[in-house]
C-alpha cells in the first residue's frame, strides 16, 4: 500500500510539473519537494485504541511545534504525528488551542525540525494563486493548486475562500503562496460544490502561538487514564485503564524494554500476597507482577516469559544486576489465555502460584520493604485484570460434592433453560458456577454456543434482579449503584465497589473545597468547577453515540460522557455533600436542577455545568412538542433515569441491527416495568427479527389478553395469525 501511495503522489507531482512548465512557472515541484519534510500526518485514537481521525499539520518551529485544526485532535484523545520519512512521535503537549477558531498547536519531543515560513504581513489578494498540501482520503502528502476567491464571514469568523477541494484528511494543512509562505490553515469543505474550500487566516494562528495555553498530555488525556490514586506508571510505555482492565503497549525505557506500574496503596505487614490475571498478545513477550520495588530499578518480578514462568530479582539498571531466581515450564500455564499468577512474600522466602496451583518456593530476602505493581518487558502488549493485594489471596475451594452438584445443574440447564431449581442453585454460587461453565466451554466444543448463552443469561438475570430490588426502594435507592449495575449488565468484570469508592473519594475531596456556610448557588458552582475545570470531565461531542458514554464506570475512567451519565455524577456528588440536585429529563437533552428561593435553576453537565435559562429550556422542548414548555417536565426519579439510559443503548443496538443486544435491553426494561405494552410489542418484533416466532407469540398473546391503551389489538391479532 505504501508503494502504491508513493506512486500516486509521485505521479501527481509529475503532472503538476507538466502544468507548471506549460505556464512558465517552475516553482511548484521544487516547492512541493522542499516543504514535504515539514508536513505531518496527525492521527487521534478512540476509546478502544483504534485510529478514529486523521488530519494534517505543519511545523512552525524547529523545536517541535506543529500547527493544525482543533477538530483534528478531538477531545482528550492520544495523538500521534508521522513525518514523510516514517518517523512517528507522540504529542507531549497541547501548546495552544482555541475551539472557537478551530486551531491547535501541538508540541512533540523533537529538535532541529524545518518550519514553514509564515506570511505575516497581509492576506493574499482575491484571484492570487495559492497551494494546499494535505492528506486527503488517505493519499498522504498530496499537493493541489488553486486561487483565492475572497474573504467570507461564516459564524462571525473571517475565512479565506479558496477554489480548492478540501477533503477529509486535508484539515490542518498549510495554505501557501507560490513563494512558499503559509497564509492560512485548511479548515472545511464546502457543502455547495466540491471545488470549493475554506482556510483560517494565518493571523489567528500567530495570535494563539503568542498567547499559549499549554496543557501537558498527561492532563489532556482522560480516555483510559489510570486512576492516579491507585496507579503510578514509571519507565515509560503506555498504560491504560478500560472497563476493569489495565492494558499496556509500547516499549519501556528501562533495561530490557522494562516499564513498571506501581500500586499506590499501603503494603500489608509480612507475610502478604499479591496476584493478578495476565494475558499476553504474544507468548514471546513478558509481563506480570513486581513486588518489593523501590519505585525504580530494584524489585522482584514474577511473570510468564516465552511460555515459561520466571521469577527474577532486579538490583539495578543493567544485565549485571539482574538475577533469574527460577524459571520453569508448567503444564498449568495456558497459552494465549488469561493466567492467574500469585506470589506470597514472607520474611525469608518467596512462594509462587500459577492458576491456583503452587509452583515453586525460593529462599531470598535481599529486597524487602517496597511497593507492588505490574511490569512489562520488550515490545510486549498485555492485559491485566483482578489485581489484588492482601494477607491471603488463595482461591476459595469448594467440596467435590458441591462441584458435582453445580455440574449437574449446568447440564440440566443446557437441556432446559426453564429449570428454576437448577438456576437458583447456580445463582447461589455465582463465582464458582461461572468458573465451571467456562471450563465446560473449553471441553465441550459442540456446546460452546449454548454455554455462553447460559453464562450470559445467568449473569443478566442476576443483575436484573439486583437492579429491580434496588429501584424498588424508590427515593432511597442508590442512583450510582443502579447505573453501575446497568453497566455490569453488559460487562460482568466491572468492580462496582471500586467505582463507588471513587465517587466517595471525589465527594470527600470536593467537601474540603466547600464552605458549609456558603449559599447553594456558590456550592453548585464549585461542583461544576471541580468536575469540569479541575478534573477535565466533558461532554462527548465527537463520539456521542459510543456505548461507553452510557456506562458510568467508563465515564468515570475517561471523564467523558453524554448528558445523562454526567448528570448522574453531578447528582451523586451533590447528594454526598448535602445538596439536593434533581435530574431533569428534557426531550433530547438531560440536565439537572436545584431550587433557590422557590426558583428552579437548571444546570447543563454536558456543557461544563453552564446554566440553562428557562427560555433556552423552553426552546429545547418546543423542538419536540410545540404544545409544551420546560415547566411541564418535573424532576426525574431514579427509575426513569435508568430507563432512559437503557433506551439510549437499545436505540443504538437497533440502529446497528444488533437485535440480540437490543433484545437484552428490552428484557431489562420489562423486568423494571412488566406491564409496559410498548416494550412487550418491541420484544415480540425483535423475536421475529431473530426468527424466534414462538417466543414472539407469547408477548403478542399477552397484548391480546390485556388489551392495553394505545395498542391496536386488531393489528396484533393479524401479526399473530401470520406467525401461525
Amino acid at each position: 500500500m505504501r508503494n502504491l501511495l508513493d506512486y500516486i503522489i509521485s505521479t501527481s507531482l509529475i503532472l503538476i510539473t507538466l502544468i507548471c512548465s506549460t505556464r512558465g512557472d517552475e516553482s511548484i515541484p521544487s516547492l512541493a519537494k522542499k516543504t514535504r519534510p515539514s508536513i505531518v500526518v496527525i492521527t487521534q485514537e478512540g476509546r478502544a485504541g483504534q485510529v478514529v481521525g486523521t488530519g494534517t499539520g505543519f511545523i512552525i518551529s524547529e523545536n517541535g511545534l506543529i500547527a493544525t485544526c482543533a477538530h483534528v485532535i478531538g477531545e482528550s484523545r492520544p495523538i500521534k504525528v508521522r513525518f514523510d520519512n516514517g518517523k512517528e512521535y507522540r504529542v507531549q503537549e497541547i501548546f495552544a488551542s482555541d475551539r472557537n477558531l478551530d486551531l491547535a498547536i501541538l508540541k512533540i519531543n523533537a529538535k532541529g525540525l524545518t518550519p514553514l515560513k509564515i506570511k505575516d504581513d497581509k492576506v493574499p489578494d482575491q484571484g492570487e494563486e495559492v497551494i494546499a498540501i494535505g492528506n486527503p482520503q488517505g493519499l498522504e502528502f498530496s499537493i493541489v493548486r488553486g486561487i483565492i476567491s475572497g474573504i467570507r464571514e461564516i459564524d462571525n469568523q473571517s475565512l479565506i475562500q479558496i477554489a480548492i477541494p478540501i477533503e477529509p484528511g486535508n484539515s490542518g494543512g498549510p495554505l501557501m503562496t507560490t513563494n512558499g509562505k503559509v497564509c492560512g490553515i485548511l479548515n472545511m469543505k464546502s457543502a455547495i460544490t466540491e471545488n470549493l474550500g475554506f482556510a483560517i487566516p494565518i493571523e489567528n494562528l500567530i495570535k494563539i502561538k503568542n498567547d499559549p495555553n499549554p496543557v501537558a498530555i498527561e492532563n489532556w488525556l482522560t480516555i483510559g487514564k489510570l486512576n492516579s490514586n491507585l496507579w503510578q506508571p514509571t519507565m515509560g510505555a503506555d498504560w491504560r485503564q478500560r472497563a476493569g482492565r489495565i492494558t499496556v503497549t509500547e516499549k519501556g525505557h528501562g533495561f530490557g524494554g522494562r516499564a513498571l506500574c506501581l500500586y499506590e496503596k499501603k503494603i500489608p505487614e509480612l507475610p502478604y500476597e499479591v496476584k493478578v490475571d495476565v494475558k499476553l498478545n504474544d507468548e514471546s513477550g513478558a509481563a506480570g507482577l513486581i513486588f518489593e520495588s523501590d519505585g525504580g530499578d530494584k524489585h522482584y518480578g514474577f511473570y510468564p516469559s516465552g511460555g515459561k514462568m520466571r521469577l527474577t530479582r532486579f538490583e539495578g539498571p543493567d544485565v549485571l544486576s539482574w538475577s533469574i531466581l527460577n524459571e520453569t515450564q508448567s503444564n498449568y500455564y495456558e497459552l494465549g489465555e488469561w493466567n492467574n499468577i500469585r506470589v506470597r512474600v514472607e520474611k525469608e522466602k518467596l512462594i509462587t502460584f500459577l492458576n491456583g496451583e503452587r509452583l515453586f518456593e525460593i529462599k531470598d530476602d535481599i529486597l524487602r520493604g517496597g511497593k507492588v505493581g505490574l511490569s512489562k518487558f520488550r515490545e510486549t502488549e498485555a492485559q491485566f485484570k483482578n489485581f489484588d493485594l492482601g494477607k491471603n489471596l488463595a482461591p476459595k475451594t469448594i467440596p467435590r460434592e458441591t462441584i458435582q452438584n453445580l455440574n449437574n445443574n449446568i447440564n440440566s440447564l443446557i437441556k432446559d433453560f426453564e429449570n428454576p431449581s437448577a438456576r437458583d442453585n447456580l445463582q447461589g454460587q455465582m463465582k464458582f458456577s461461572q468458573e465451571l461453565i467456562n471450563k465446560k466451554i473449553k471441553n465441550l466444543e459442540n456446546s460452546i454456543a449454548t454455554l455462553r448463552e447460559l453464562n450470559s443469561n445467568l449473569h443478566k438475570q442476576d443483575i436484573s434482579k439486583k437492579l429491580v430490588a434496588e429501584l424498588k426502594k424508590g427515593d432511597d435507592s442508590n442512583l450510582a449503584l443502579c447505573a453501575l449495575l446497568f453497566a455490569k449488565y453488559d460487562n460482568h468484570e466491572i468492580d462496582i465497589q471500586a467505582y463507588q469508592d471513587e465517587i466517595g473519594r471525589m465527594a470527600e475531596e470536593l467537601r474540603k473545597k466547600i464552605d458549609a456556610e456558603s449559599d447553594v448557588e456558590l456550592k453548585v458552582s464549585l461542583i461544576s468547577k471541580y468536575l469540569f475545570e479541575e478534573n477535565g470531565y466533558h461532554g462527548s461531542r465527537n463520539d456521542y453515540y459510543n456505548q461507553s458514554n452510557s456506562y458510568l464506570n467508563e465515564v468515570l475512567d475517561d471523564r467523558e460522557g453524554i448528558p445523562i451519565t454526567l448528570s448522574i455524577i453531578y447528582i451523586e456528588l451533590a447528594s454526598r455533600i448535602g445538596i439536593k440536585i434533581n435530574g431533569l429529563g428534557l426531550p433530547g437533552h438531560f440536565a439537572v436542577f436545584y431550587m433557590k428561593n422557590g426558583d428552579r435553576k437548571i444546570i447543563d453537565p454536558f456543557n461544563s455545568g453552564n446554566p440553562i435559562t428557562d427560555t433556552e429550556a423552553d426552546n429545547m422542548v418546543k423542538d419536540y412538542d410545540s404544545t409544551k414548555n420546560s415547566k411541564d417536565y418535573l424532576a426525574s426519579d431514579n427509575i426513569s433515569i435508568i430507563q432512559r439510559m437503557i433506551y439510549n443503548l437499545k436505540s443504538i443496538a437497533i440502529d446497528t441491527k444488533d437485535f440480540s443486544k437490543a433484545l437484552s435491553y428490552v428484557d431489562l426494561l420489562i423486568a423494571l416495568d412488566p406491564e409496559n405494552p410498548q416494550e412487550r410489542l418491541s420484544r415480540s418484533i425483535l423475536f421475529i427479527q431473530l426468527e424466534e416466532s414462538e417466543k414472539a407469540k407469547k408477548d403478542l398473546e399477552w397484548l391480546m389478553k390485556t388489551k392495553p391503551d394505545g395498542i391496536r389489538i386488531e393489528r396484533i391479532r393479524e401479526l399473530y395469525n401470520r406467525l401461525n
